[in-house]
């Protein structure tokens, strides 16, 4: 079952990478995914290994995209009117995720959002390079820069 959810996911990133629906594509698509999914991924999973929902990763979507439109209007704001604080800075985040996978995804969802990148990722810890540092306390830094995601990448 997780070889064929992640064959559907690989599947709709090369149609969406491609834009063509023609069948020589779609066909080339779809064996590519599988090889990729073959190769890739164990036959079973190992005792005790929760797989991951693919309706939970699609609930994930709306969560990202409302961070990442946010994060764009606050980049924006403060590029159009420049007397609006900059405050830069590096800060550690700690996060409850505890598989890497999970880690993996909030790390890129946090770099995806204009004025945060992730620097390093040590175990638990996040080191986040925040354009407008508003606190540099690891708890309350973090509850802003990861808002609803971990909690929704945590369900997946």
């Amino acid at each position: 079952m997780q070889r064929l959810q992640w064959g559907f996911v690989l599947f709709l990133i090369w149609l969406g990478l491609t834009g063509s629906a023609d069948i020589q594509e779609l066909m080339a698509g779809a064996a590519i995914a599988a090889a990729v999914v073959w190769l890739a991924i164990p036959g079973g999973n190992r005792a005790g290994e929760r797989l991951w929902s693919l309706p939970r990763l699609i609930a994930y979507v709306p969560i990202f995209l409302k961070n990442l439109i946010l994060a764009n209007l606050d980049v924006a704001r403060r590029v159009l009117d420049p007397r609006l604080p900059i405050n830069p800075g590096i800060v550690r985040i700690r996060t409850d995720l505890t598989a890497p996978y999970q880690r993996l995804i909030l790390a890129n969802s946090i770099t995806l959002t204009p004025g945060t990148i992730t620097l390093e990722m040590d175990g638990q810890d996040m080191y986040i390079h925040w354009l407008d540092v508003q606190d540099a306390d690891p708890q309350r830094a973090g509850a802003a820069i990861k808002t609803d995601m971990e909690a929704a990448i945590a369900r997946i």
